[in-house]
């Protein structure tokens, strides 16, 4: 299923089908930008010039995992999070950082529905579960994530 014939300007709960596939998008990473997040919240070398990098396992100067995440949770948060009536996640159930994210590399991304469920201590929530992909220009996964976000139900909306 393709989520991508009848997304609605607002999402609540019922509007998650499991198997339905969110776009994330597409994002360029900058080695300006890559410098920037590790200075100042992830200092290895290997993440402040491309000589360390080099020398490393990465291969070149290569974003932090924690600036994948940071820059998978903007994708999300355009795509749908910010057009919805998402309430917060109780965390993240499995993360996995597959290859390095370079300098230069183009970011895609998608986020798939694998469940959902009412919540019976909270009747005005509902949690989807959502397993994300990111994939760099050539295809290959560097980026998997799966968690449980909470949403209000479209009948508790004031405006709905």
């Amino acid at each position: 299923m393709n989520d991508t014939t009848k997304i609605p300007a607002y999402r609540t709960f019922e509007d998650f089908e499991q198997g339905a596939e969110i776009d994330l998008g597409s994002r360029e990473v900058s080695a300006e930008e890559i410098v920037e997040f590790a200075s100042e919240f992830d200092p290895q070398p290997m993440h402040l010039n491309e000589e360390s990098g080099r020398a490393s396992l990465l291969g070149g100067l290569a974003a932090s995992g924690w600036h994948t995440n940071a820059i998978f949770m903007r994708m999300m948060c355009d795509a749908f999070l910010l057009s919805s009536s998402s309430q917060g996640s109780p965390g993240i159930e499995t993360l996995k950082w597959k290859k390095p994210v370079m300098a230069g590399d183009i970011l895609s991304g998608r986020s798939t529905v694998i469940a959902k469920r009412e919540l019976k201590s909270r009747p005005e929530l509902g949690m989807v579960t959502l397993r994300h992909e990111l994939r760099n220009q050539h295809g290959e996964v560097v980026l998997q994530l799966q968690n449980p976000i909470m949403f209000r139900k479209r009948r508790d909306r004031d405006d709905a």
